[in-house]
């Protein structure tokens, strides 16, 4: 029987006059792995805080079983911002030591794309103060998944890592024995990673088995007993089970709840886009030409991103766009958006990119535009346009809209200074779509948003005319609103994947083993020299092991002398005896560290 880890009893927490959670009882048993989701601002986060301890319930009460390890990732993190990454997530042990662990090399590699750490400047020896969140992000999960826990707590781990990452995270925590309860928006890690899902909605939790696909079968079968039966066929649960059946098979391998009634509930259902339909609308909008590009090179400042691409932006398309963190993803758009925008003034580093004539161009970045705080988000909405057509006949108000992104009636009036970040991201695109654009460069638009908001914007963007791309993490949004895939794999050039972010992950995976391959071919050409026999190989194990107790034992000396200058602070003349012997102890340990290093290679 499992091992009861952690309970929630009776709990209210209360925030102004709202009650974000009322009443709630739960619990988390040893090896489950829980998601927890719904909308932004319900009590994720305040719900998972309280379960780590780090926030008191108003009343009801948390209760741990007795010597409970657990460990929490939280939004912000408590880093020493003097402190370097080694120190942080190595914890300063020696590069011998860590680097003949296969567990942590596993972790730093998969957080961080190489032992090297190729993303920062001094890899491990980097200064942490400086670093952007993101950053900060990936070496406080680093730093925790290195540790043994009963109890793992995330809030949004899949924020900041690209797709191979979140596939590493996912098998990951797939093979630990820690019970893990987990906030996150990325729907293709729930279905990976959980067992079990909590659904928080107006201050209740609502618990099912499985992941995200059977927690969307369960909810629209659990909708379709409550409401009424024609009522309930308009939402946007049955769009999304329609997605799940027909847009990406096999989604789930343990489907456990009634799939036959969930089945008959969308049965009626179109397929989530008709694609012959909208393809023809987009021509009629754009034309033969959208964007052609001939030839073109890509730098970021003296960086070569991209050379020699011919590729072509066709009406309708819907481009999916993959690829390593630096390969030139966000460049490209930039560089087809400054063609758009100078009228083929300004062209890329080399090579032509023509825009045709017709084009209406939308660009959301990353970066979240800034409004006047004062401004109400219906108005901000209707400066850009009062009514858009949405196509097929489809029309709509701003303040329709503006519901279907989850403003309602009074938060239409909340002046957007007081919208959290999430919220402003919703609202970026709102206005982004006001203003009619048949061409849609979309860079990371999932940031911030939560599964609701991003079902809706799946559900606008479905019978939406045009012409589009997008960069994601998020794989299911990009499987879910795109057709065809393409990738930067970071060798300066653009190719088609035929079969998505499977083929991108096998690709991603060829290029580590070569790599890995090239460099242990290297290897035996380095050791060639001292022709290692098997007798000499025997011997250089047992010299590797003879180092590795010499170095315990000056770490162990290296112990004793910080403990005497620490005691000896206020008499100056043995601490300058104390330090003298300090250094002579680290030299020594250095030497014997690097001939550790080159029997290494060797073996």
């Amino acid at each position: 029987m499992a091992v009861n880890l952690a309970t929630i009893e009776s709990v209210t927490k209360v925030y102004g006059t709202r009650a974000l959670l009322d009443g709630v009882s739960l619990g988390v048993s040893e090896g489950d792995r829980i998601g927890v989701v719904g909308r932004n601002g319900d009590g994720k986060t305040t719900l998972i805080r309280m379960l780590a301890k780090l926030e008191e319930p108003d009343s009801g009460r948390i209760t741990w079983s007795g010597g409970l390890q657990l460990a929490v990732l939280t939004q912000h993190d408590s880093l020493d911002p003097e402190a370097t990454i080694r120190h942080e997530v190595i914890a300063d042990r020696a590069d011998h030591e860590w680097l003949g662990d296969a567990r942590i090399r596993d972790i730093v590699q998969g957080l961080f794309g190489g032992l090297d750490l190729p993303g920062f400047a001094n890899g491990l020896d980097t200064v942490i103060g400086p670093l952007s969140g993101g950053e900060r992000r990936r070496i406080a999960l680093a730093k925790l998944l290195l540790g043994e826990w009963d109890l793992i707590v995330l809030d949004e781990p899949t924020n900041h890592l690209d797709v191979e990452g979140i596939a590493w995270l996912a098998k990951h925590l797939q093979g630990r024995r820690s019970g893990l309860v987990c906030v996150t928006h990325d729907r293709w890690f729930l279905d990976q990673v959980c067992t079990r899902m909590w659904d928080v909605q107006r201050g209740e939790v609502r618990e099912y088995e499985g992941g995200y696909s059977d927690y969307v079968f369960a909810r629209a079968e659990r909708s379709r007993i409550e409401a009424t039966e024609e009522q309930k066929r308009q939402n946007l649960a049955r769009k999304e089970l329609a997605w799940l059946r027909r847009g990406a098979p096999a989604r789930t391998s343990k489907p456990r709840y009634r799939i036959e009634a969930a089945n008959a509930l969308i049965a009626d259902v179109p397929e989530p886009r008709d694609k012959s339909e909208l393809m023809k609308f987009a021509n009629a909008r754009l034309g033969r030409t959208v964007f052609d590009l001939e030839d073109v090179t890509v730098k970021a400042g003296e960086k070569l991103l991209l050379e020699g691409l011919t590729w072509q932006l066709g009406p309708g398309d819907r481009i999916g766009l993959l690829g390593v963190n630096g390969a030139g993803k966000t460049s490209l758009l930039r560089a087809m958006q400054a063609a758009y925008a100078t009228d083929g003034d300004v062209q890329p580093a080399g090579g032509v990119i023509k825009v045709g004539k017709t084009v209406r161009l939308a660009y959301l970045s990353q970066e979240v535009a800034e409004l006047d705080p004062e401004t109400r988000v219906l108005q901000a909405v209707e400066q850009v346009r009062g009514r858009v057509d949405l196509g097929k006949g489809r029309e709509m108000s701003a303040g329709q809209l503006c519901e279907q992104f989850g403003f309602g009636k009074d938060k239409q009036w909340t002046p957007v200074g007081d919208l959290s970040g999430g919220e402003r991201r919703r609202l970026q695109l709102l206005r982004l779509l006001m203003d009619e654009p048949n061409v849609l460069f979309l860079d990371e638009p999932t940031n911030d948003l939560d599964i609701e908001t991003l079902n809706q914007l799946e559900d606008l963007l479905d019978g939406w005319p045009g012409s589009m791309v997008v960069i994601s993490h998020d794989r299911f949004f990009i499987e879910r609103t795109t057709d065809t895939a393409y990738a930067l794999l970071g060798d300066r050039r653009m190719r088609m994947l035929p079969n998505g972010v499977d083929e991108y992950l096998e690709r991603r995976t060829a290029m580590a083993e070569a790599a890995a391959a090239t460099a242990a071919a290297q290897v035996p050409a380095a050791a060639e020299p001292s022709g290692l026999s098997g007798g000499d190989l025997r011997a250089a194990k047992k010299e590797m092991q003879k180092l590795e107790r010499q170095i315990a034992k000056l770490d162990q000396q290296e112990s004793k002398l910080h403990a005497q200058l620490a005691e000896h602070a206020a008499d100056f003349s043995k601490v300058a005896e104390l330090d003298a012997q300090l250094r002579k102890v680290r030299e020594d340990k250095e030497e014997l560290e690097m001939s550790w290093l080159e029997l290494a290679e060797q073996v």
